[in-house]
């Protein structure tokens, strides 16, 4: 394990099969970019992977969970030997070793009515919402789309309960077809008469299967109030994390080939 910074190889050797591919403007973008990834369960963590694999040189990753026994089928930070371990800390330091030069800050907390107000929305250049409790996520979308026109948002919608990566899509949030999340989210806002101020990308699949086995999780996975527990794959959780990086990467790379600041 590299200790010192002075140890590792530089970031140009590290990136440089992504170089080869999306160009030194690109990369000297994604090196810029200040990126925060809210909730890095099995979605929001193979997100923060791939930025900071891809080039990304500021990211910020919020998460109040600590590893549970449960989360390693699907979290890219969980194995035996990180259970009990803080998500966040785990997390850090792992993409730390991918990439020794990143600048990566780890809030460990949760995004609420309580702490919003800590949060400088628009600092960054994209927020990425990977939460998965219901009033919580729609409080970050609200507050995200309110914050400067420089903020992008981008967001998962629910991925358990689902099995085949073929039905995986993209679209704008009130496109968002045959996801109970999305219509929740839909309902609540309707309810209180309120909507994101701007369109927000979000990956879903209208896929949605039923739970086999026991809903009871007794693995002593924080929950925050859910209301049931459902199962969900790694491959599937995984592509909805790379599917978040990818549309950054994607924007960033049509910005820089047309020369939009």
């Amino acid at each position: 394990m590299i200790q010192n910074i002075n140890e590792a190889p530089p970031a140009s050797e590290i990136l440089s099969r992504t170089e080869r591919l999306l160009g030194d403007e690109a990369m000297h973008r994604l090196s810029e970019l200040k990126v925060i990834v809210v909730g890095v369960g099995g979605v929001g963590s193979w997100t923060a992977e791939a930025l900071i694999r891809s080039g990304v040189g500021h990211l910020t990753i919020v998460d109040a969970d600590r590893v549970a026994v449960s989360n390693i089928n699907r979290q890219l930070m969980a194995t035996v030997s990180t259970v009990g371990k803080s998500k966040v800390e785990v997390l850090r330091e792992r993409l730390l070793q991918i990439n020794p030069r990143a600048d990566v800050t780890a809030l460990e907390c949760v995004y609420s009515p309580e702490t919003a107000g800590g949060f400088r929305l628009g600092d960054f250049d994209y927020v990425v919402d990977a939460i998965d409790s219901l009033s919580d996520k729609a409080l970050l979308l609200l507050n995200a789309t309110a914050v400067g026109k420089g903020t992008k948002v981008v967001s998962s919608m629910g991925a358990a309960l689902k099995m085949d990566p073929t039905r995986i899509s993209v679209d704008e949030f009130w496109k968002v077809k045959g996801c109970p999340l999305a219509a929740a989210l839909r309902r609540k806002f309707k309810k209180a008469d309120v909507r994101p101020r701007r369109k927000i990308k979000c990956v879903y699949s209208p896929e949605l299967l039923t739970n086999r086995g026991d809903t009871v999780d007794r693995s002593g996975a924080m929950t925050y109030g859910k209301v049931a527990i459902n199962g969900a794959l790694c491959h599937i959780t995984a592509i909805f994390g790379m599917t978040l990086a990818g549309l950054i990467i994607e924007d960033v790379y049509r910005a820089s080939s047309s020369g939009v600041n």
